[in-house]
């Protein structure tokens, strides 16, 4: 789906403007990222849910790939006014996917393997709960890896005939050993190279809840708690977990709401 039409950038304005202006930009659709900047002082509500403000007045939120709108974004500016807006979330359709040819035991899980993958829904769960207050989720989003793009966003995967959830990230097909780099600065919160169905796993939280996931991965050369640059290298691509061929699986949470990555970064340069 080609999403250029369905990325607006749109200000709130209320007079004076130099004290009360809102600009919100991102892709208000099922999957969007929206990335605001309010004045310093002011207080941001999505619907009844307080959103955290930096001081320089930054803040985030997502859109998950069932959501439909209205929402309400409230701002309570630092002199008591408010400002109100209604937000439409436009609607999307999905790709069905069948995959065949996975092992039985990766489509249905036995007992001791069901123990291990609540073991790595634990960390992954804990991970996204973080709410760190840098804003690295300001910058404009690189690609962590260069290959064909194989899988979208909330497409549904039908597993050797059995439908099963939706695909909540962005697959990128490219051989065993395709360098990984951080698509934007961020701390590491999860580095695992042997989760049941991701095999090397890394979490890399961009702040105010806004975290990427890496997924399938060969090789993992971070540690929890290093702290990257947008570029830096995190390890590469493999065929780890749940995979038919190596692929790196990207996917984007604003804490438990899955956002498409696709939405934060343009085409993928040849």
């Amino acid at each position: 789906m080609r999403l250029v039409a369905g990325l607006i950038a749109l200000v709130l304005w209320a007079a004076p403007a130099s004290a009360t202006e809102v600009v919100l930009d991102g892709a208000f659709l099922q999957g969007g990222l929206i990335r605001g900047v309010a004045a310093p002082g002011a207080q941001v509500f999505l619907d009844d849910q307080a959103l955290r403000v930096s001081p320089e007045g930054r803040f985030v939120f997502g859109f998950g790939r069932d959501d439909e709108g209205p929402v309400r974004l409230r701002v309570r500016f630092a002199d008591g006014r408010e400002e109100t807006r209604t937000l439409e979330v436009a609607r999307r359709t999905y790709d069905v996917q069948r995959i065949n040819g996975l092992p039985p035991r990766q489509v249905t899980p036995n007992a001791e393997d069901l123990a291990h993958i609540r073991r790595d829904n634990a960390e992954i769960g804990a991970a996204r709960a973080n709410d760190f207050p840098e804003i690295w989720f300001a910058q404009d989003f690189i690609w962590p890896a260069r290959g064909r793009i194989s899988g979208v966003y909330g497409s549904q995967r039908i597993l050797n005939g059995q439908p099963r959830r939706p695909h909540y990230g962005i697959d990128i097909a490219a051989p065993t050993g395709t360098p990984v780099v951080a698509p934007a600065a961020g701390r590491v919160t999860v580095a695992a190279t042997d989760h049941y169905y991701t095999g090397g796993t890394i979490v890399l939280d961009h702040g105010h809840g806004v975290s990427s996931a890496f997924l399938h991965m060969d090789t993992v050369t971070v540690r929890v708690g290093d702290v990257l640059a947008q570029g830096d290298a995190m390890g590469t691509v493999g065929a780890g977990g749940r995979a038919t061929g190596p692929h790196l699986d990207w996917r984007i949470n604003w804490f438990k709401v899955r956002v498409d990555p696709a939405t934060l970064v343009g085409l993928m340069d040849p």
